[in-house]
């Protein structure tokens, strides 16, 4: 299960035998103005993965924002998420996302990427 509206992503899956994973985890986004790098998106996730609970935030400077599923991978991954989970079926709801992240933060293609972030 998943649904999405605009600062909000929510996927949902339930275990389909013993031993399989699931999890419940919810991701709000927002413009924020970073001290440093102006402009960018605060994530902030939280929810359940194996029934453990979890709360994490992370910010993105706007050149960077695009890469926001790769660090919620990776924040699921260290709270429970196996490693090769495929979430391919969430697709759709990430593209959605993607397209509100880069609407809000009104980047163009082509918008250049610092070339420090890249490290």
């Amino acid at each position: 299960m998943a649904s999405f509206e605009s600062g909000h992503l929510h996927i949902q899956r339930e275990p389909l035998q013993p031993g399989d994973f699931g999890y419940d985890i919810k991701i709000d986004y927002q413009v924020v103005q970073d001290p440093k790098e102006g402009k960018s998106m605060q994530f902030d996730m939280h929810g359940q993965i194996n029934g453990k609970d979890f709360k994490e935030s992370f910010t993105l400077p706007k050149d960077m924002a695009f890469d926001f599923a790769r660090v919620a991978f990776k924040i699921a991954v260290k709270n429970g998420i196996p490693n090769n989970a495929n979430i391919l079926s969430m697709h759709k709801y990430y593209d959605l996302m993607f397209k509100d992240v880069r609407e809000q933060l009104d980047v163009k293609p082509g918008d250049p990427v610092k070339p420090e972030h890249l490290e």
